[in-house]
């Protein structure tokens, strides 16, 4: 659970830092704040089941980078709840992709899957903490505790994956 600070703490740096969500110049640049902070988050979280540390910040960084650029842009930077779905959708998607290339090594399976899972729990997490009134109009990298614990949640099953020992194929 320690993973669920990782989206605050990354929100609030990259609000600090870029302030709102209003342009793709600060939807990159606080998508990448917000995905080192919580890619580290969950490095920390995950501690030696974590292969690849430097790789798994470097892919939630550059992921949510990606995501949020492409995922505020496509709905023109609008914060009503089917807006918020469709860039968390994306955000997460890209978030998922680029973790995947980090997890396809130890977990095939796994990796193919965590994109599309990691983008409907992102959607999720938008909906979730729109119908609870958080002023998501203030434009933020990324949702806020309720949508946090959710996403951390559903999230849960990666640190039981990874544990498990790997299903090697006779070839």
């Amino acid at each position: 659970m320690v993973t669920f600070v990782g989206f605050p703490l990354g929100g609030l740096a990259a609000m600090l830092t870029v302030g709102r969500v209003d342009s793709v110049a600060a939807a990159l640049t606080g998508g990448l704040i917000t995905g080192a902070v919580l890619g580290t988050a969950q490095v920390l979280g995950l501690g030696r089941l974590m292969t690849n540390p430097a790789g798994w910040v470097a892919a939630t960084a550059g992921g949510l980078a990606v995501g949020l650029g492409i995922g505020a842009t496509a709905v023109g930077f609008a914060t009503d709840l089917t807006s918020l779905m469709i860039e968390g959708a994306i955000s997460g998607l890209a978030v998922g992709a680029a973790q995947a290339i980090v997890l396809r090594r130890p977990r095939h399976r796994l990796a193919l899957a965590w994109p599309p899972y990691l983008a409907a729990c992102w959607a999720l997490a938008w909906a979730l903490i729109t119908i609870a009134g958080v002023q998501v109009d203030n434009q933020f990298t990324v949702f806020g505790a309720i949508g946090a614990v959710s996403v951390t949640a559903a999230t849960l099953v990666l640190p039981f994956a990874l544990a498990r020992p790997a299903v090697r194929s006779a070839s």
